[in-house]
C-alpha cells in the first residue's frame, strides 16, 4: 500500500499535547503480516491508501452474535419484557424459530460490524434447555464461514441461569468444545445464591482451561459480594489472572468514591477486567478509577437490535465517542487515549507520543479511516474505508 498515513508523534504547547503529527508510508504486506514500512513511494505499483490514517482494527468485546434480529424485519423491543426472568420465558418462546435462521442472520450481522471496521468479537453464546447446543454450533458455523475477514472468541453463557433451568450438564458439554470463556449470569437474581453458582463456573474454568467471563447486572449488595466473591477466587487461583472478567458489573455505578477505589484496586491486583457498553442511563461506569489501577476495561456493542434492547449500531468506534462526552475527554490527548475502547487497548502512540504500532512483523490487521489523527476519528465517529484482516481485504 502506498499513501498510508500513520502517526508519528504529539506536538506540544508547554506540557500540553496539541496536534498529532502524522506522515505518509508504503506498507509491504506478505503471508498477512506487514513485511516493511517504509517512506512513501508515490509512483509505486501499489494500491493506493489516498491518504487514509491506518488504526488498529476494531474489537467488539462483548456482543450476542448468535441473538439478533437484524436481517429480520424490524420489531422494537417488548414492554412486558421488565425482567430478566422475564426475558428468559421470552427466549424460550422464540428461540427454537430463531434458530431456523440463526447462521445466515449472524453472518449478516457480523458484516454489518466489518463495514464500521470490526475484525475481532467476543461473543457470548447462549447454553441453554431450549437452545441445547445448537445456537453454538450455530455460531461457529457462521464464523467459520467469515473466516478469512474475522475472528471471534466464544463465551458460553447459561443465559437462562445454570440451576434456574438446569443447564449445568449442558454447560459442561459445552467447556468440551471450541469455547474460550466460561459464562454467569446474575448469581443472586437468578439462581438464588452466589457460592453455588460461582463456585461451579470457576471450577469448570479451571478444569477445562477456559476464561470467566460473567454477565453482572444485579446492581446493589449482591452485585459487589458478587465481584468481591470472584476476586477472592481468582486470587485463590493465580491461572485465573489476566483470563477473568465481569461484563456490565453495574454494582461499580453506585458506590461512594473510597469504596470505588477499593473495588478498583481489588479489581486491577487480581488482573480481573471489566467489559462495559458504556451506559448513558444512570451514574456513569467509574472508568477513570479502573484505568487508574490498571483495570483492563473493554467495550462492547451487546444487543444489535434484539429483544433485548432496540439499539446497538455495530459501530464500536461510537462507544469511544460516547465515552469522551461521558468523562469529559475533549483534549487531543485523551480523546486519543480512549480510542482504546474500539481497539482492544491498542493505541498508535504511546502517552509520550513514541510510534508503537504497527510495526513490521505484526499482522496485517488494520482500518483506513478518514481522519487526520486518532483524535479526530473518535471526536467525529469517522467513516471507516477499508478493513484488511491478515492481509485479506474485507473491503
Amino acid at each position: 500500500l502506498k499513501n498510508v498515513r500513520l502517526e508519528t508523534g504529539f506536538d506540544y504547547d508547554a506540557d500540553e499535547v496539541i496536534h498529532t503529527k502524522t506522515d505518509l508510508f508504503t506498507v509491504e504486506i506478505e503471508d498477512g503480516k506487514i513485511l516493511k514500512i517504509s517512506p512513501n513511494s508515490p509512483n509505486a505499483k501499489a494500491i493506493d491508501a489516498k491518504g487514509f490514517l491506518m488504526l488498529p482494527p476494531f474489537r467488539d468485546m462483548h456482543i450476542h452474535l448468535d441473538k439478533t434480529y437484524y436481517g429480520l424485519p424490524w420489531q422494537a423491543h417488548l414492554k412486558k419484557n421488565r425482567s430478566v426472568k422475564d426475558m428468559i420465558a421470552y427466549e424460550q418462546e422464540i428461540i427454537p424459530k430463531l434458530l431456523k435462521t440463526s447462521t445466515a442472520r449472524t453472518e449478516k450481522l457480523i458484516a454489518l460490524l466489518q463495514s464500521y471496521g470490526t475484525n475481532f468479537a467476543r461473543s457470548h453464546v447462549n447454553i441453554d434447555p431450549t437452545s441445547g447446543l445448537n445456537s453454538l454450533k450455530n455460531l461457529q458455523a457462521a464464523i467459520e464461514n467469515k473466516k478469512k475477514g474475522f475472528n471471534a472468541e466464544l463465551v458460553a453463557f447459561p443465559q437462562h441461569g445454570i440451576y434456574y433451568t438446569k443447564s449445568e450438564a449442558l454447560m459442561k458439554e459445552a467447556a468440551k468444545m471450541d469455547i474460550d470463556f466460561i459464562g454467569g449470569l446474575d448469581p443472586t437474581t437468578i439462581d438464588g445464591g452466589i457460592e453455588k453458582h460461582m463456585d461451579f463456573v470457576v471450577q469448570l474454568a479451571l478444569d477445562h482451561g477456559k476464561g470467566i467471563d460473567i454477565h453482572l447486572h444485579e446492581a446493589g449488595e449482591s452485585g459487589i459480594k458478587t465481584i468481591e466473591y470472584l476476586i477472592d477466587k481468582v486470587n485463590e487461583n493465580p491461572a485465573l489472572k489476566g483470563k477473568t472478567y465481569v461484563s456490565h458489573a453495574f454494582a461499580l455505578r453506585y458506590l461512594d468514591k473510597n469504596k470505588t477505589e477499593e473495588m478498583a484496586e481489588k479489581l486491577g491486583s487480581a488482573k480481573i477486567g471489566i467489559a462495559s457498553t458504556i451506559p448513558l442511563s444512570g451514574t456513569p461506569m467509574p472508568l477513570p478509577a479502573l484505568y487508574k489501577h490498571g483495570v483492563e476495561v473493554l467495550a462492547g456493542n451487546d444487543c444489535i437490535v434484539d429483544h433485548w434492547s432496540t439499539f446497538g449500531s455495530g459501530n464500536i468506534l461510537q462507544k469511544a465517542n460516547l465515552a469522551a462526552q461521558i468523562y469529559g475527554y475533549r483534549t487531543e490527548f485523551d480523546l486519543s487515549r480512549i480510542l482504546k475502547l474500539a481497539t482492544g487497548n491498542i493505541l498508535p502512540l504511546d502517552d509520550k507520543g513514541n510510534q508503537q504500532w504497527p510495526k513490521a512483523g505484526d499482522k496485517a490487521n488494520f482500518v483506513l479511516i478518514d481522519a487526520s489523527c486518532s483524535a479526530e476519528a473518535v471526536s467525529r465517529i469517522s467513516s471507516v474505508k477499508s478493513l484488511i484482516n491478515n492481509g485479506n481485504i474485507v473491503f
